[in-house]
């Protein structure tokens, strides 16, 4: 029975043993065939890869052509930003072609680059870049037996950009990023767009939270260098356009609301004197306060902004509400010092009554004079004080008959001076007025 079973087992081993070889044999591996013989493959050892190929001769043209995968950010602060994409590189080397009867390609990962020559393009005005290596790193090569190559690599660069901010909030960017051979000049090396503008494809998802992406587009020109010569050089260009409703909401609206705010002093009686001084500081202090918080997250940059004009009229018009109550109080109190002085130099006489004396205090007119002619010098002025009395007192009353304006036309400009019901209520139209008529020339320069 033992025997038996050992028999069986043994047979089984032998069935899958032929089992397998009949796997392998239907799938042989091609790297046995090919195993230390890559290298041979593409003749790598037989050739100086130091050199570009046809070293000596006229430029190699390379080929360009770039995937946008993401622009992950736009830093105003630093004046730069952020781009995810895949560069590919399209040259011809003879040195890496072979034998081929299908015609098909070899692909390749990043191993295989070290031991050839490739294009040293760099990314112009870069601050940082990398080449993504999770889990490996991103590189592919591709060879054709015919010698062309497809060279790719998925890169991070952030780049510097020059921006504009004259007209910030309300502004338009143009970045760029450029790519230009580093040591090889244009007669040696001819970067060019593979398909011309057709070379730069994006991705459709792309999106940032303050811009709005209105193109893509590539250009190229020469670059100079005074020691090395000239250099081809690609641009990839986009223009952003910035989402204004963000700043609506957080800078221009509690702004006209803080200079709306510093009207309602206007109709605050002008004896309340806490209640309109601490509605102007108030609202000074907050006009600051924006000012300051849209100014942090912007450079340093030395030319006024469109933000700045807007924040700065409306902070000028804030402050002039504080100084029309200081113009309103001042006024007051001089106008009640004069009051007072006047009434000292009317002494108050028994055979004149309370509602007379109160006559005289305000509108003196020609019909009150005359019926104080019954009253003695001493409890009367003369005539010639009597006139100039009235010019005093019709000057600064609020209620003088027409006639009277008529009379003292060099006295007006004093009374409308004299008269703080009149500024706040002037004010009331001027200040509104002007500020809207800002608000039209403003949106209608800078939009």
């Amino acid at each position: 029975l033992r025997s038996g079973r050992s028999r069986l087992q043994r047979g089984q081993t032998n069935t899958i043993a032929v089992f397998c070889s009949h796997i392998y044999k239907k799938n042989h591996d091609m790297t046995k065939t090919w195993k230390g013989k890559t290298d041979q493959l593409l003749r790598v050892d037989d050739h100086d890869f130091t050199m570009r190929p046809a070293f000596g001769g006229p430029a190699i043209p390379v080929g360009v052509d770039v995937q946008v995968e993401s622009l992950d950010s736009i830093s105003e602060v630093d004046m730069d930003f952020t781009m995810t994409l895949y560069l590919r590189h399209y040259w011809k080397d003879e040195r890496l072609s072979f034998p081929s009867t299908t015609n098909k390609s070899m692909t390749f990962d990043g191993r295989l680059v070290k031991k050839i020559w490739v294009p040293d393009v760099f990314f112009v005005h870069s601050k940082r870049s990398f080449i993504h290596d999770t889990t490996t790193d991103n590189i592919m090569l591709r060879v054709f037996p015919d010698g062309h190559v497809l060279y790719s690599m998925r890169i991070t660069v952030t780049a510097m950009c020059n921006m504009d901010f004259s007209h910030f909030p309300l502004d338009s960017q143009t970045c760029s990023l450029e790519l230009e051979s580093y040591a090889y000049t244009d007669e040696d090396l001819m970067l060019y767009w593979k398909n011309g503008n057709e070379s730069l494809k994006t991705d459709e998802k792309i999106s940032l939270s303050q811009f709005l992406i209105q193109k893509f587009h590539t250009t190229s020109r020469l670059a100079f260098y005074s020691s090395t010569g000239w250099y081809n050089r690609l641009y990839i260009n986009f223009t952003l356009r910035r989402h204004i409703f963000f700043f609506l909401l957080q800078t221009y609206f509690p702004a006209t609301l803080m200079v709306m705010l510093s009207w309602v002093s206007f109709w605050i009686d002008r004896r309340a004197v806490p209640a309109r001084v601490s509605l102007g500081i108030t609202t000074v202090l907050t006009m600051s306060t924006i000012i300051t918080g849209v100014n942090a997250s912007m450079p340093r940059v030395s030319y006024i902004k469109a933000v700045d004009i807007y924040l700065w009229v409306s902070f000028v018009f804030v402050f002039l509400s504080v100084l029309e109550y200081a113009a309103v109080n001042y006024l007051t109190t001089v106008q009640e010092r004069k009051e007072r002085k006047l009434r000292e130099r009317f002494p108050c006489a028994c055979g004149i009554t309370h509602s007379k004396t109160m006559m005289l205090d305000g509108n003196y007119s020609e019909s009150d004079a005359n019926s104080l002619a019954g009253y003695t010098r001493n409890q009367m002025v003369s005539e010639e004080e009597k006139q100039e009395k009235m010019v005093v007192h019709l000057a600064m009353s609020n209620e003088s008959n027409s006639s009277r304006k008529r009379g003292l036309k060099g006295h007006v400009g004093l009374r409308i001076i004299q008269n703080t019901h009149a500024i706040d209520k002037y004010s009331r139209v001027i200040f509104p007025g002007t500020y809207i008529f800002f608000n039209l020339i403003y949106w209608s320069v800078f939009s």
